[in-house]
């Protein structure tokens, strides 16, 4: 597949000014109408301003200077109506009538790209601190930036906070009786850093707060990919509001959440993941560094479940008129690209036998044999922290929930129930005390475009994992469990580093999957060796395949983490479409963790990661954390030359495979179960070579059972041969019932059927793009170039039945392919 680079459209800019001011926490109060496919309400931002910031002088280099006056001009307050969401959803609601007035513009007037019909700004305010106003001409102002993108932003107001009873605690004062902004700004600062202790009163605090009335509208403009704010007057970050509250709508078009049907055809709408995360969702503070806690409080009609990242299992309250409000927390601080949310007329589907209480409870094991709870304080801000919980360190098996649409729920019990508790106790047994108090487990609609995505406290899983078995359904969900401490409890702090996560859960899934099916340490061992062999065939076709500079694990070098003064920056190809489809952050990341742990010694190297969770849980981490201390673990002898300069060049920093992975691979040995591949291989070969009629039966070959991994190495190296006659992929389908495996077995499978033009197989084909669409992009293209007149006709026959309904970027990517 030809890849275009281009800077201007690849790269995902992060434009935020988190060096000058902070969201500490956020307040979400919206509700969801299926109807007209929106997300309406209003967020609540509690910031904390940073130490870093300064006033400057009129010659600053970062005012915010255009070409013309008129395009930095910023929406001034003036009367009119706000739209209001349906009153008969919202009783629970805050009186929002009470300060309904807005900018100028009775209707929402956005433009094409989903912003408000607001002036566009120049170029460079958005990493700007001041802007002009124009009502005071030559002034200059602190400007609040935050990521926004595909929302229409109906207003913005300060919170009077000191209006809350009761809220003079947080005061030196007694009694409220002159309020300022800078009482009111103590009042959050005071807030925003109680004691972990007290997580439950600062909850409750900033919900009273966030039903506050406003006490002032706050001129704001919107561009592409950012929401500027700004109050006149307010000089610095510290005179700046430090509660503000943004009324706004989703975009049925925003490209944070997908409005879709479920497997039985009712609607549903979820975050999918998408490259721009949670932007077009609401006004947010993108850059990792921005860590967050937050609550939500979501409106649907009773029918919908509400899902979310959040602590507590959330039971629906009934509102009048047909309508339920679910409420969601964490108190654990993440970055805003973390959060996730679905809803959906989702099944809620139980273990047989006993509540996920009682499974956490039978399965929970005395401190002192497990022994992973923290020794010393945590080096995290401030939070309720579950590794210094001596409970919580010995859960093996945490509550969990499991959800899927009610056409998926028969399979889910009988594959994906009965894997969750032997796959959550396997990570417990190798890293210790779970980071979430919770899990929910999510079948997600048939256009998610990947296999599955970990998020605090919720993980969504295709519907291409249940089906074939429980392997692949297994070591997903173990790959995705992982994310629980690499990706979410430790975070990459510069983007570009996502082989920190991805590398991480690749590695820990096989690990996971091995002790969560009680394999003998011989067992186990051939497993791994055997999916390493067929992430080496992977790897090497991804880098045959793909640009080089998109090869590279850590594409910033020396200015990976560095942002500008203001916080802002941009992730390299964070747009490129064919980034989502590629696994060389994964497979490289791998390799890379592998290499290491038989440089440490399998024992060593767990004891090492069990040691660094500890250490940086909570924290962000760049590559250097992780490797200088993995190398302080090493003893000298082991080492051999190995440095954190010498991994970077060789492994994060060149595209290509890393020269030491290529001399482990040419001296290393076939593993015991790829040997046995090998040989079926050769007797299919036979197979094939035979003449179409013979006369005796004698020497009919005898196939071995093969695992599901061995499955499609075989299939992969059958691939590799020029023709393979009709008879013989018929021979091939009986013997292994190829149309009943997982998701992997069958997309080797189809490749095979595409390939040498096997027609009475092209219905598997067309069964696997409709129904595994986020693994059919690339028969597409395979489909394509094969300028076979009846293969291109199925793979544009199978796209219009689909893209409908298909992800945004998927459909974008396979248009381009067939058109």
């Amino acid at each position: 597949m030809d890849i275009k680079l281009d800077p201007s459209q690849d790269d995902l800019p992060l434009l935020a000014n988190t060096s000058h001011i902070l969201v500490k926490h956020y307040v979400v109060d919206v509700d969801v109408n299926f109807e007209s496919q929106d997300i309406e309400g209003t967020i609540v931002l509690f910031f904390e301003s940073g130490n870093r910031f300064k006033k400057r002088s009129s010659s600053t280099e970062e005012t915010c200077q255009s070409e013309s006056d008129e395009a930095c001009e910023f929406r001034t307050p003036g009367p009119c109506h706000i739209p209001m969401t349906n009153t008969g959803t919202s009783s629970s609601k805050m009186g929002y009538n009470d300060f309904a007035i807005c900018g100028k513009g009775e209707k929402d007037t956005s433009d094409e790209d989903g912003n408000h019909d607001n002036q566009e700004l120049a170029s460079g305010i958005s990493s700007s601190k001041y802007c002009r106003d124009p009502g005071n001409p030559g002034s200059e102002g602190f400007l609040l930036v935050l990521d926004c993108c595909d929302l229409s932003v109906l207003k913005v107001e300060e919170v009077d906070v000191a209006a809350v009873p009761g809220i003079e605690k947080f005061t030196r004062s007694p009694k409220l009786t002159v309020v300022s902004e800078e009482l009111r700004n103590q009042i959050v600062r005071e807030l925003v850093t109680l004691p972990a202790d007290r997580w439950r009163e600062q909850l409750d605090y900033y919900a009273r707060c966030s039903q506050a009335p406003g006490c002032g509208e706050l001129l704001f403009a919107t561009d592409t990919w950012s929401l500027q704010i700004r109050k006149t007057g307010a000089q610095t970050a510290a005179d700046f509001p430090h509660a503000v509250r943004i009324w706004y709508k989703t975009k049925p078009k925003g490209r944070s959440v997908t409005w879709t049907s479920d497997q039985s055809g009712r609607p549903c709408v979820y975050t999918m993941g998408s490259p721009i995360n949670n932007r077009a969702l609401f006004p947010c503070q993108e850059p990792p560094v921005a860590m967050s806690t937050w609550q939500a409080t979501v409106r649907a009609a009773a029918s919908f479940v509400v899902l979310m990242s959040g602590e507590n299992s959330a039971k629906p309250t009934q509102l009048r008129e047909g309508y339920a409000s679910w409420h969601y927390y964490v108190t654990m601080p993440m970055p805003a690209s973390t959060f996730t949310i679905a809803v959906g007329a989702w099944e809620e589907m139980k273990p047989p036998s006993c509540s996920s209480d009682d499974l956490a409870t039978e399965r929970a094991s005395p401190a002192s044999e497990t022994n992973f709870r923290c020794a010393g304080p945590c080096g995290h801000v401030d939070y309720p922290c579950r590794f210094q919980d001596a409970s919580a360190t010995s859960q093996e098996i945490i509550p969990y929930r499991v959800f899927a649409p009610e056409s998926l729920t028969g399979i889910c019990q009988e594959t994906l129930l009965q894997l969750i508790p032997p796959c959550l106790s396997a990570a417990h047994s190798i890293l210790g005390t779970h980071p979430f108090s919770r899990l929910d487990v999510l079948i997600v609609p048939a256009n998610f475009p990947s296999l599955g995505m970990a998020s605090p406290h919720i993980i969504f899983l295709s519907q291409s994992t249940v089906t074939g078995g429980s392997h692949l359904c297994g070591t997903r969900l173990c790959h995705e469990i992982a994310h629980a401490w690499f990706g979410l409890a430790i975070g990459a702090r510069d983007w570009t580093e996502e082989w920190l996560s991805e590398g991480f859960a690749t590695h820990l899934e096989d690990v996971f999957w091995a002790a969560a099916q009680q394999l003998t340490p011989t067992e186990a061992q051939e497993q791994l060796e055997l999916r390493a062999c067929l992430r080496w065939r992977r790897l090497q076709g991804e880098v045959q395949n793909s640009a080089e500079e998109m090869q590279v694990l850590r594409p910033n070098k020396e200015k990976t983490g560095h942002v500008s003064e203001s916080g802002a920056s941009v992730i390299k190809h964070g747009l490129n479409p064919e980034k989502i489809f590629m696994q060389v952050h994964y497979l490289k990341g791998y390799f890379l963790l592998r290499f290491l742990a038989k440089r440490l010694g399998e024992e060593t190297y767990f004891s090492f990661l069990r040691k660094f969770v500890h250490t940086f849980h909570g924290q962000l981490i760049l590559s250097q954390d992780l490797l200088q201390m993995l190398l302080e673990n090493i003893p000298e002898e082991k080492r051999l030359e190995l440095s954190v300069e010498n991994i970077f060049h060789d492994w994060l920093e060149s595209s290509g495979i890393p020269e030491p992975l290529q001399k482990e691979r040419q001296a290393g040995a076939e593993c015991g179960l790829a040997r046995q591949v090998s040989a079926e291989v050769t007797k299919w070969i036979r197979v094939n070579r035979r003449p179409r009629k013979r006369k005796r039966r004698e020497n009919e070959e005898v196939f071995e059972k093969l695992l599901p991994d061995q499955l499609v190495l075989l299939l992969e190296q059958l691939l590799d041969q020029k023709t393979l006659q009709p008879r013989t992929l018929q021979s091939l389908q009986r013997t292994y019932y190829l149309e009943q495996q997982d998701a992997e077995v069958r997309h080797r499978w189809c490749e095979l059927i595409v390939k040498h033009k096997y027609r009475d197989a092209y219905k598997h084909v067309e069964a696997f793009l409709q129904e595994d669409q986020a693994m059919g992009i690339y028969l597409y293209g395979e489909l394509m170039v094969s300028e076979d007149a009846r293969q291109q006709q199925l793979a544009r026959t199978c796209f219009e039945l689909t893209k409908g309904k298909m992800d945004g970027a998927s459909a974008k990517v396979v248009a381009e392919m067939l058109f």
